[in-house]
């Protein structure tokens, strides 16, 4: 067995190998021949290209662009492979649990396919089934693609390097979980849960007698896919309700639940009897408290114009306690609200601001967590969705409102009032110690023991340069030092060495000449 573990590597990275030759990747990488390398390689690569296309951070635009459009066409299992599949998992043949079970499955992806079927008891519902052999698959892929990471090293010839070592681990990570489907099923059942109390939002119920990690049940949902615009005002729907109320609810998740959809395309998007219908919880965002707080400061920070708390919003953010260039940073985010001071919030779009965020992170060496990535992502998603059912819908407008209703909601008059009375209190307290305090201060400056500490925020490329002219300088006290001695030895009675002259002195002369090469170096490689 571990022969032919060997042996299916071996091939596999032949394979890999062979279509990095057919794409010519030593010549350069586009982002059409990354999308075209990773559809030959199949369901794994797939995967990790649909992981790196939520990774703006760390891959170019384009990139990210191109590599959306991966979708999980792959061939699907027979019908004789897939109802073997079921039946192992649930320990029954189909006939005793299916009164109908369709054989052609409705889609099939890289991790799994579904079939539309109906239960024993008459209701409609969808079956996802597990690919066999998945994990085993995806796992030595795993594996070789660290190995053949170094191909795609640099993307595009634009510098960057990326990590792809890390978004390999992230991918494998993201694919773990959704090869659980038990995991899905306790999404599914959260998403319902927190959504309970929203009449205009649905989404499918779990049979959990009937899931289990390789195969999950859930309830079936029809209705009309969001983008089909013409069905919706056949129907008579009004499209500007629905792009208001999809906007709507999908900031509560983000803002109010902290837990939210993270791939809101139009195919996990119907409408149902008035109800907007979400399907698909293999994939979902989490923020934390802490988070959502965050969160809501940076969009009333960036209503304001406050470059300072956006600023160290960012540093919080980004999980970074120093930038290399603080002042870099507050400067590169003070640029960047200029270029929106002359504009309304109506006239923003998602996805600009998110390429203006991501860019003066990079360039700032910060790194967004995955969480906000999938949120990043999700928004600019959601606003493609939006503008094409309802054009005068700006979810960024949506949000300032719903943020500020948030917090006003926070505030709770009497407990402000009692932290504001406690301030005043403190503040009555230590002012009694104030004059003494001023006195001591003066007193201190008369005497000259006042000291002042100042942090000079970027300043440290000029400090570095005083530091190496101080060494420099030292060195060349050192060498004129050593010269002065060994003139000294020369002239003594001391026992004399090779070329006649006292030991002592040879060797001061050997060692100030060596010092001397090496401060002269240092000059020629500073400049």
């Amino acid at each position: 067995m571990p022969g032919n573990k060997s042996s299916s590597s071996r091939e596999r990275l032949k394979e890999i190998l062979a279509i990095l030759r057919k794409y010519q990747v030593v010549k350069g990488m586009t982002p059409q021949k990354l999308r075209g390398i990773f559809e030959d390689l199949g369901p794994t690569f797939i995967k990790f290209g649909q992981i790196l296309s939520m990774r703006p951070d760390m891959l170019p635009t384009p990139y990210c662009r191109e590599l959306s459009k991966l979708y999980d066409n792959v061939r699907p299992m027979s019908f004789g492979e897939a109802a073997k599949q079921v039946e192992h998992e649930l320990g029954r043949p189909i006939g005793e649990i299916f009164s109908r079970f369709d054989r052609k499955p409705v889609g099939s992806a890289s991790i799994a396919q579904v079939h539309s079927a109906v239960l024993k008891s008459g209701e409609k519902v969808v079956v996802k089934i597990r690919r066999p052999g998945i994990y085993a698959v995806m796992r030595r892929d795993v594996l070789l693609l660290h190995r053949v990471s170094g191909f795609m090293k640099i993307v595009g010839g634009t510098g960057n390097a990326i990590d792809f070592n890390q978004l390999i681990d992230e991918m494998w990570s993201a694919a773990r979980q959704e090869m659980d489907f038990l995991n899905e099923a306790d999404q599914a059942e959260k998403f319902r849960r927190l959504n309970s109390g929203i009449a205009y939002v649905k989404s499918p119920r779990v049979f959990r007698r009937y899931s289990t990690k390789g195969v999950l049940v859930m309830e079936y949902l029809g209705g009309i896919p969001i983008d089909n615009v013409r069905a919706l005002e056949e129907e008579g729907y009004n499209r500007n309700e629905i792009g208001r109320k999809l906007t709507e609810n999908y900031l509560k998740q983000i803002v109010d639940d902290g837990f939210f959809h993270a791939d809101p395309h139009p195919g996990n998007l119907r409408i149902l009897d008035g109800k907007i219908v979400w399907l698909d919880m293999g994939m979902m965002g989490r923020l934390t408290q802490r988070d959502q707080h965050l969160l809501r400061r940076a969009v009333i920070a960036a209503v304001q114009k406050d470059g300072h708390e956006l600023c160290n919003l960012l540093l919080v953010f980004c999980n970074a306690s120093e930038p290399e260039d603080r002042s870099r940073l507050f400067n590169d985010v003070e640029n960047m609200l200029n270029r929106y001071e002359t504009l309304d919030i109506g006239s923003m779009n998602m996805a600009k601001i998110r390429s203006d965020v991501l860019a003066v992170s990079n360039r700032n060496g910060l790194s967004m967590p995955r969480g906000f990535s999938m949120l990043g992502r999700g928004l600019v998603t959601l606003e493609g969705v939006v503008s094409h059912l309802s054009p005068d819908i700006n979810i960024l407008q949506v949000l300032v409102n719903h943020v500020s209703s948030s917090l006003l909601k926070e505030l709770k008059p009497a407990e402000e009032s009692k932290k504001l009375w406690l301030e005043i209190f403190r503040f009555g307290a230590r002012f009694p110690r104030v004059p003494s305090q001023i006195a001591e201060l003066l007193s201190l400056g008369i005497k000259g023991q006042g000291k002042v500490n100042v942090n000079l925020s970027g300043s440290e490329e000029p400090l570095r340069a005083l530091d190496r002219m101080a060494s420099r300088l030292a060195g060349a006290f050192v060498e004129t030092g050593l010269l002065i001695a060994s003139a000294i030895l020369c002239s003594s009675d001391l026992p004399k060495g090779f070329w006649g002259i006292p030991a002592a002195g040879e060797a001061g002369f050997l060692i100030s000449l060596a010092l001397g090469a090496l401060l002269f170096w240092s000059a020629l490689r500073r400049g």
